[in-house]
């Protein structure tokens, strides 16, 4: 009886022991930011007082009307985009993150939360660090208010997904630590605190929202509660009503390579725009949100799987091969359409976010038809659009391979495949909303200007 009693009491004290281990890591990551903020301001101090008057980038009518494409005019701190390697997270490229971050076992896909941490801090976390925040994201979750769950359910089903994820995050905006710190009147120089607090809240929650988006649009409408032993993404997964391990690792990759794409892609300029304002991480993320719905930004996933099934139903019982599909996307450009998936504004080369699907796709999904028809496109669509001559990049971007995958393993509910984006996607909008807090960055105000304004101006210079 008293080593049955000992026994207990030694668990006890060892789930105490790793729980407070595990709350003190997500102390740490506060802490971390917190002594980072002084560094990066004197940095940006002293580059503004050195080059301050420099020209960053010029900018001509063309680019004006051409929705500012290759214009240098914003500071985001998290990512960059480079047009022959892809992106960038914190210095890192996707296959550096897939080695250095930690992820659910060795060799597996990086955990998100590995990548929440990188994005916050610009470090590769320990796994202790991870399991930390994967245990302060579940303490977060668990404090959302049922009126949110509530307004979900009471949202009609014709509804977009989208449009629902975007009230959803509206409806968590009731218990912003940031607005309400704001209206007690806090210095400014505190506004990244509760814009940090609001931040890991959100992504904290937003899986929630999602998910009974998802069980109630398309499946029994019940709600499947945490299972607090898994990670963020595995257990969004979970809470959606999959629960093979496979699917685990899709949503790991899936929800990490989404996160960010520097700051002038319309959810994150979106997201950054509004918080400029000092509306707080919820209002500003459900205007990302908004525009990521947008048929030219996230809604793409879902046009590229609605094609490749277009072309399974053209080719009918012909073999998907090289010389079958040349006739059809030939057919495609030639009825003034593009070959959704291809093409990037930036990316000169394959995104290596395509890359990673692929490789994810050539383990565990070899012989999967869809995945086939893909691979093949891959062989020759750049080959066709070099030959056309009407595009700078030919090469696949992200959204040519997700809707495959997603689909093989039973989510062939397009409709909700930007709603996943956008649980992705607020992982990178919301670091880099923290940092513009935390670096006081001013409310953003470019300057516009009429057609006739310019005429004017280039009619006095020629005078």
């Amino acid at each position: 009886m008293f080593n049955t009693v000992l026994r207990n009491t030694s668990r006890f004290a060892n789930k105490q022991v790793l729980a407070t281990a595990q709350r003190s890591y997500s102390i740490e990551l506060k802490s971390i930011v917190e002594k980072q903020i002084p560094v990066k301001q004197a940095q940006i101090a002293e580059l503004r007082k050195n080059h301050g008057e420099e020209v960053l980038s010029q900018c001509t009518v063309n680019m004006a009307y051409s929705g500012m494409r290759g214009i240098k005019g914003l500071i985001t701190e998290t990512s960059l985009l480079d047009a022959e390697e892809g992106i960038r997270f914190r210095g890192l490229t996707i296959p550096e993150c897939q080695q250095q971050l930690p992820g659910a076992e060795e060799g597996g896909e990086p955990l998100p939360e590995s990548m929440l941490w990188l994005l916050i801090t610009g470090e590769v976390p320990t796994r202790d660090q991870v399991r930390g925040l994967t245990e302060d994201l579940h303490r977060r979750a668990e404090s959302i208010s049922p009126d949110v769950i509530k307004i979900i359910k009471n949202l009609p089903n014709d509804i977009h997904p989208m449009t629902q994820f975007s009230i959803g995050i509206l409806a968590l905006q009731k218990d912003s630590k940031f607005a309400q710190a704001y209206q007690d009147g806090v210095h400014k120089k505190e506004y990244w605190k509760t814009t940090y607090e609001d931040t890991l809240d959100c992504i904290a929650r937003i899986p929630i929202v999602a998910s009974l988006i998802y069980r109630k649009n398309f499946k029994d409408g019940n709600q499947i509660q945490a299972d607090k032993s898994l990670d963020w993404a595995a257990n969004f997964a979970h809470m959606m009503g999959y629960n093979k391990k496979e699917v685990y690792e899709l949503f790991r990759l899936y929800l990490s390579i989404h996160t960010d794409h520097e700051g002038g892609n319309v959810s994150a300029h979106a997201t950054h725009l509004v918080g400029s304002a000092l509306s707080d991480p919820y209002l500003s993320l459900s205007a990302g949100m908004n525009g990521l719905a947008g048929p030219l930004h996230g809604l793409a996933n879902q046009e590229v799987l609605r094609w490749l099934k277009e072309i399974q139903g053209k080719l009918g019982d012909k073999e998907v091969n090289k010389e079958n599909l040349t006739t059809v996307i030939w057919d495609t450009l030639n009825a003034g359409r593009v070959v959704p998936g291809y093409g990037h504004a930036v990316l000169r080369k394959t995104d290596p976010r395509y890359t990673c699907q692929r490789e994810f796709a050539l383990k565990h999904m070899p012989n999967d038809p869809l995945f086939k028809l893909v691979s093949t496109l891959y062989e020759i669509v750049p080959g066709i659009l070099t030959e056309q001559g009407k595009t700078k990049n030919p090469f696949p971007n992200v959204d040519a391979h997700s809707g495959c995958l997603l689909r093989h393993y039973g989510l062939v509910e397009e409709d909700f495949y930007t709603v996943m984006f956008g649980v992705s996607r607020g992982l990178g909008v919301l670091s880099s909303l923290l940092w513009d807090r935390a670096l006081g960055q001013p409310i953003e105000r470019p300057k516009s200007m009429t057609t006739e304004a310019l005429v004017k101006q280039f009619a006095a210079k020629k005078n």
